[in-house]
């Protein structure tokens, strides 16, 4: 039984399915105005890794992950370029789409668009007003948190303490500094969609309990998002499924922040790394590594000597994948765990990680067991028990694969001589004739290579 923290309850329990064996996730995605940064890479990575994890235990998975793709961020922008609003919108998704498989991030299932979505929302405000649980202003039409008696069960508080906390922001005809923007009426040289209470486009609120309901159906079994997502906006949409008398998620879960100097990475500080930047300058999959390397719920802090250490740990991954000469898996495939074969050493180390990974998605203990079993490996191969080491071998493959992690016998190298200097090096150290590994590491210097003795063998890197 797979168990998550609910954000609701507080608590880690059982993720109980709506229909057996079957999962279905509904991911907050991206508003495309900008490039992705380190913080959008990371929630990507823990739900891309959920959905693998999910699939690899058998399940079938419908995954979807929207975009939104009209929003103030995105009108700013094309004012500020003199570009249409669906220019930019266009030009950052795929800047999105790029970096995410340049990530190892699988495609979602589903990507509905909130401008192919605006009738669905169009008549579930018109239901609002209809019931009074939302009402017009000179700017647009809000929703009126006050009818749902349970408003602020995500953020952990009950409304009075919300209300009492609360900035207000927006139209000063609110009847409360708590309710949002549903509706926001047309402006001069703004997009919008006429509608019977005035021509305008959504509110962000809006948009995915609508897509949600749309493909996954009411009571759909997981919501996720980053912590900042968990008041207002998560509450926010499951207010609106409660006011439209919709089931909606059965179960929310929430990953922790990127940090920068003790603050959370994003947009609205400027103090965002691109992730684009990050993959032209190292391994994608040290971002993943250093993603699965920490519990997805606490922070996590990535410096330039944080990725060194995460691309160190993957060379004593590719080492042994060239030596025991593993096939690559993970990528576009999902692995399954019925496909591979558990048995003596393999067995308990599939054992320990399932355990790991079905408790809350304990990924840091989980690659732990995993680094363990590599050290393991390499010794019995040393002392000659070569089936055994190679079948452990297989099973680490085998289970970074279900992680998204691709171990690469052939990573880092560019061509067949320096593959085969590399491989006869390890050979000359393990006969310790330590002329010949000296003359080949001048040789892979000269080719442009750093060379380091890894635990594992030879491991070599560009500067």
């Amino acid at each position: 039984m797979i168990r998550l923290y609910d954000t609701v309850r507080g608590e880690v329990r059982d993720l109980t399915l709506r229909s057996p064996g079957r999962v279905s996730m509904y991911v907050c995605g991206p508003t495309v105005y900008d490039l992705p940064h380190l913080g959008h890479g990371r929630f990507t990575l823990v739900w891309d890794v959920a959905r693998r994890w999910f699939t690899f235990q058998g399940l079938s998975v419908h995954y979807v992950s929207n975009v939104t793709d009209v929003d103030d961020n995105i009108i700013a922008r094309a004012n500020l370029e003199s570009r249409t609003e669906s220019d930019v919108a266009a030009q950052y998704e795929k800047e999105w789409w790029d970096a995410m498989t340049r990530l190892g991030v699988a495609r979602p299932d589903d990507t509905p668009h909130a401008t192919h979505y605006i009738e669905g929302m169009i008549d579930l405000i018109a239901s609002f007003l209809d019931r009074d649980v939302a009402y017009v202003t000179s700017d647009g039409v809000y929703f009126d948190v006050s009818s749902v008696p349970d408003y602020g069960l995500l953020a952990g508080q009950p409304l009075e303490s919300l209300r009492a906390g609360a900035r207000v922001e927006g139209s000063d005809e609110k009847r409360s500094p708590l309710d949002f923007a549903l509706w926001k009426n047309a402006k001069p040289d703004e997009p919008s969609w006429p509608a019977p209470f005035g021509d305008g486009r959504p509110g962000w609120h809006t948009e995915c309990v609508v897509m949600a309901l749309d493909l996954l159906g009411e009571g759909f079994d997981l919501h996720t998002g980053g912590f900042d997502l968990k008041f207002p906006h998560h509450e926010n949409e499951r207010a609106q499924a409660e006011a439209a008398h919709k089931s909606f998620a059965r179960h929310w879960a929430h990953h922790g922040f990127v940090m920068v100097g003790g603050e959370k990475m994003s947009k609205s500080l400027h103090n965002f790394t691109s992730l684009t930047d990050l993959l032209d300058k190292t391994d994608p999959r040290a971002y993943r590594l250093l993603v699965l390397r920490s519990h997805y719920r606490s922070p996590i802090e990535v410096t330039p000597s944080i990725i060194a250490d995460a691309e160190r740990a993957l060379d004593r991954l590719d080492t042994l994948a060239r030596r025991f000469q593993l096939s690559v898996l993970g990528g576009d495939n999902f692995e399954l765990a019925s496909s591979h074969a558990w048995e003596d050493e393999s067995l308990e180390l599939y054992e320990r990680v399932v355990a790991s990974m079905n408790d809350d998605l304990n990924t840091p203990f989980a690659v732990a067991e995993l680094f363990e079993a590599l050290t393991a490996a390499n010794l019995m191969a040393d002392e000659g028990h070569g089936a055994s080491a190679r079948r452990l071998a297989q099973s680490i493959n085998a289970l970074f694969g279900a992680l998204g992690l691709s171990l690469l016998a052939g990573s880092h190298v560019t061509d067949e001589v320096t593959e085969k200097l590399v491989i006869e090096r390890d050979a000359a150290r393990l006969s310790k004739n330590w002329a010949d590994a000296d003359r080949i590491r001048d040789e892979l210097v000269q080719r442009g290579w750093i060379v380091e003795d890894g635990a594992s063998g030879t491991v070599i890197r560009r500067s």
